[in-house]
């Protein structure tokens, strides 16, 4: 390592992204993912996208009961 570092020509921020904008995986069970895999290949739709809906009823359902599990 250097003693010394010359920053006057660095630019704060510059790889700064707010936490908001991280993509966090989620990593699902082999079978999980293998089911709803092969529901998917036949509908043409992402994977991704069958989760997040099925994840989002699981949500709605939740709110609608007034209970919060975390």
């Amino acid at each position: 390592m250097k003693k010394n570092y010359d920053f006057s020509k660095a630019e704060q921020g510059k790889f700064y992204r707010p936490i908001e904008e991280l993509e966090i995986p989620i990593n699902l069970d082999k079978e999980v993912k293998e089911f709803f895999s092969k529901k998917t290949i036949n509908r043409n739709v992402r994977l991704d996208k069958v989760i997040n809906t099925i994840l989002r009823k699981e949500m709605q359902k939740t709110a609608f009961r007034g209970k919060d599990t975390s």
